[in-house]
């Protein structure tokens, strides 16, 4: 077995409001900081895991994405896994 570590970011799909986002690019001036157009927030999550392969490594983050991770009706993820 060998460890990765996983990437995994976590943001709203686009078409939907993101309110947190909204609030921030709407204050963001009162903070002296100009030409911000658009702000979304999402998660950032790392994990490490065992597994046999970089395959099987995917395939666990995968489904912890899919299953316990995001709600695929209002947001999307994508990751990326390195050998630890």
């Amino acid at each position: 077995m060998k460890q990765y570590k996983a990437f995994i970011d976590i943001m709203p799909h686009q078409e939907l409001l993101d309110p947190q986002g909204k609030t921030v690019t709407k204050n963001i001036h009162q903070l002296n900081i100009s030409g911000v157009a658009d702000v979304r927030i999402g998660k950032h999550i790392e994990m490490v895991l065992e597994a046999v392969d970089l395959r099987s490594a995917e395939e666990t983050v995968e489904i912890a994405c899919k299953k316990l991770l995001t709600n695929l009706i209002t947001e999307k993820y994508h990751f990326r896994v390195v050998e630890n």
